[in-house]
């Protein structure tokens, strides 16, 4: 039997690892320690001696050269949680080690909360929400998009981008995506025309974002791509706030009244304390909560549980992710 330890923040062992997902894992893997944070692992390495296999989520510690040298037997990784950006070092990749993370999971609300965000927008609720608040009185009306025959804008086909794709196939709109990775024909199967950076923000009735952040892709949603919008349009930022150049976005948004923009993301996060993005009319926040939460975060302790079965089978990991991969990924 396989033996394995947890490591990761108590709050998120709690909330990703269920008791229906810690007997199943125990089916496979001899749990022979309780659950490590980054901080409790590093006063005490000579545990990982041991581990063949080692469950983790956030507050995974960083695994870098140290770690590895103290877990020689160390085969694979089950993250339960999304972005493995900050766990993996070259001295992990260049042990073998394999990893499979459950972002696959964490795509699902994250697509969800965006879905909602599109069809609020397409009714421009947003702007009659925060006006009668603001004013205590009904705003004018304007003319909203509508759920019919409206254009919604997505950036990047990556696992969220497509499932925000899926759950947009039942509604009467037109989907159009950039993506320079993704080809016609792939596109096609979702249903998606692919067109430029700049031919969305031009045409599309709502936008939403789902880039993820690399160095190549840090501010390359500019202010000109926000002063090109469609008149009441709506901009949806569930990605990173980094990809955004607010600063050239803020700018345009108090020029333009009429285009809203909704970000569950910013950079730095949370906005500074004077940020304009505070007091902005047309800025609807949230405190990154499209990801998953509370009971949501089940869901991805439960795909590490099927990625187990996958192992111990000999199955390819469905969610595996390669140093190559792991280059494109947030």
């Amino acid at each position: 039997m396989l033996k394995g330890l947890y490591i990761l923040d108590k709050h998120a062992y709690d909330n990703i690892y269920g008791e229906e997902e810690r007997k199943d894992i125990l089916k496979y893997v001899d749990i022979y320690g309780p659950p490590q944070t980054a901080e409790t692992i590093k006063n005490n390495i000579s545990l990982l001696k041991d581990a063949d296999v080692i469950f983790s989520g956030w507050g995974c510690p960083h695994m870098d050269k140290e770690f590895i040298e103290a877990a020689p037997n160390l085969k694979a990784v089950f993250y339960g949680a999304g972005s493995i950006k900050y766990l993996v070092s070259d001295a992990f990749w260049d042990k073998g080690i394999l990893i499979t993370s459950a972002y696959a999971a964490n795509a699902i609300p994250v697509a969800e909360y965006t879905l909602s965000q599109i069809l609020y927008s397409l009714k421009l609720g947003w702007y009659y929400a925060l006006s009668t608040k603001r004013d205590k009185k009904y705003p004018p009306k304007k003319v909203a998009p509508g759920g019919y025959k409206s254009t919604i804008g997505i950036i990047s086909l990556g696992m969220v981008g497509r499932r925000v794709c899926e759950l947009l196939r039942p509604f009467d709109v037109k989907v159009i995506a950039y993506d320079p990775f993704v080809k016609k024909e792939d596109a096609a199967k979702l249903n998606v025309k692919l067109c430029s950076l700049e031919d969305i923000f031009k045409n599309a009735d709502v936008i939403s974002l789902h880039t993820p952040w690399l160095k190549e892709t840090e501010g390359m949603i500019k202010g000109i791509h926000f002063s090109s919008m469609k008149q009441n349009a709506t901009f949806i930022n569930t990605a990173r706030g980094a990809v955004v150049n607010e600063n050239e976005m803020i700018d345009v948004l108090t020029k333009r009244s009429d285009i809203t923009v909704v970000l569950d993301v910013t950079y730095p996060e949370p906005p500074r304390p004077k940020s304009p993005l505070y007091i902005l009319p047309n800025v609807v926040l949230t405190p990154h909560i499209a990801g998953s939460m509370y009971k949501e975060c089940n869901r991805m302790g439960r795909y590490m549980v099927e990625e187990l079965e996958r192992y111990v089978k000999g199955e390819k990991l469905r969610y595996m992710i390669t140093r190559e991969r792991s280059a494109f990924l947030a």
